[in-house]
């Protein structure tokens, strides 16, 4: 038994020495001369199993930095350099000592690579922003921007290199054409001035913007404005943003007002008229909330900067304020104007009678019209006692004139010849034909007597 136990002991005592190796840690503390208790040979048991699991669990997080840190040196265009870099790319996996102090050394390797790394993909990333703003300045064709495609993707040494010299080129050609990135850069300030909502003095105080003498000093004052507008803008991105929604919401709010008051909308079909008054209700009822919710975050931002959020020189609150103003003006302003044409309508109509347009009916082709003869004698008295009464106008309408006062009609009565039975007088053209019976007529016992008038 105690040969046995002794025998496990060397057995234990060569599986520690191999992890102690390994893993550069310290022997189990067990004399190797003594025969262990069972206890003993337990203990070590464990100690060695527990070993092996820290030796599995560094092995795997060393395969893991190797492998990101072979990556990284790839991308970088590095080679290892010294003889710790060495050990871990170039060495066998399994000579390399998995000591603690190792793996550190391996993580703050890895960190400093990726740091690196980052650095070189802001660098490169800032040299293609330049390259970018400088072809728009320069209107750069087409053709020599894609032959730098390759390097305008990755970030390894050697595109660093590739975009470091294109900057350089482009900038010795902008000094042979400042006048064209000058006025490029201008045209970016007043972009950015209206992003910002800048008033017009705000944007009168950059001088350098109205000078018309060409150097490379005024070029480095418009590139220095240029970039603290850019800056400003980031810094107060959220509420330019609020305020351009709150602007969109508003001309689209008015768009419709207008579209409101206007008669010729009920001719448009397929429901527009509907979405529309349903998307003005929205508008007004949301854009009190979007003011509100501004309101806030100016408030907010104010406090924190200790200075006033101006909206085209005013303050937020003030600009809303005098826009709603503004539309409740021009609103009576058109109420005005509208009370005023119907007022002159209706003294037009009073003066002149009023117009009434009636569609006509539209005969169809080969329609005979019917020969409509009135009698002369009749139509003479109506004609004259109705001068004023209903007329037929050119364009298919009715002028309805107001009316005359009658003359009485016993005032107005003549001697009318009565026929036989109380039929109508005879035609005046038959009357015209036989003058020369008139004598016979009147001898003639059918002859009708004159009514006297009182």
């Amino acid at each position: 038994e105690k040969t046995r136990r002794v025998h496990q002991l060397k057995a234990l005592l060569e599986q520690d020495q191999d992890l102690c190796d390994i893993l550069c840690s310290m022997p189990y503390g067990i004399p190797p001369d003594c025969v262990p208790s069972l206890e003993q040979l337990e203990n070590f048991h464990q100690h060695i199993a527990n070993q092996n699991e820290e030796k599995a669990q560094r092995y795997a997080e060393f395969m893991e930095l190797k492998k990101q840190i072979i990556l990284h040196m790839e991308e970088l265009d590095r080679i290892p350099e010294t003889s710790f870099e060495k050990d871990v790319i170039c060495e066998d996996e399994d000579a390399f000592c998995l000591s603690r102090d190792n793996i550190t050394s391996l993580k703050l390797l890895l960190c400093q690579l990726e740091e690196h790394k980052a650095e070189n993909e802001a660098t490169c990333e800032a040299l293609r922003e330049k390259i970018q703003q400088l072809w728009d300045r320069l209107q750069t064709p087409q053709v020599e921007r894609e032959a730098l495609n390759e390097h305008m993707v990755s970030s390894r040494k050697r595109n660093l290199e590739a975009l470091q010299a294109e900057v350089q080129r482009l900038e010795e050609l902008k000094l042979l054409n400042i006048r064209s990135v000058i006025d490029a850069i201008r045209s970016e300030i007043a972009v950015f001035w209206d992003k910002c909502f800048f008033s017009i003095d705000q944007r009168q105080a950059f001088v350098p913007y109205y000078c018309g003498d060409f150097n490379e000093e005024l070029m480095a004052l418009h590139d220095a404005e240029i970039q603290r507008l850019k800056q400003h803008y980031e810094n107060h991105k959220g509420l330019f943003e609020g305020v351009q929604k709150w602007e969109e919401n508003w001309r689209l709010f008015l768009e419709l007002e207008k579209k409101a008051t206007d008669p010729a909308r009920f001719t448009n079909r397929g429901g527009n008229l509907l979405k529309e008054e349903k998307q003005r209700s929205e508008l007004q009822k949301n854009l009190p909330k979007l003011e509100k919710k501004l309101k806030d975050h100016i408030d907010a931002w104010e406090e924190e900067h200790s200075q006033e959020f101006t909206v085209n020189g005013q303050k937020f609150l003030q600009y809303v304020t005098q826009q709603w103003e503004l539309h409740q003006v021009e609103k009576e302003k058109e109420k005005v104007e509208r009370h005023m044409k119907k007022s002159k309508q209706t003294e037009e109509d009073m003066l002149y009678g009023t117009t009434i347009r009636t569609p006509t009916k539209r005969r169809f082709v080969g329609t005979p019209i019917p020969n409509k003869t009135r009698k002369f004698n009749a139509t003479s008295s109506l004609s004259s006692a109705t001068s004023n009464s209903t007329m037929r106008s050119a364009y298919g309408g009715t002028v309805c004139h107001s009316p005359a006062p009658r003359i009485p009609l016993s005032a107005n009565k003549a001697p009318a010849a009565r026929t036989p039975g109380g039929g109508k007088p005879p035609h005046p053209r038959v009357q015209c034909c036989n003058k020369e019976n008139k004598p016979q007529q009147k001898g003639s016992p059918l002859s009708a007597r004159p009514v006297q008038g009182h």
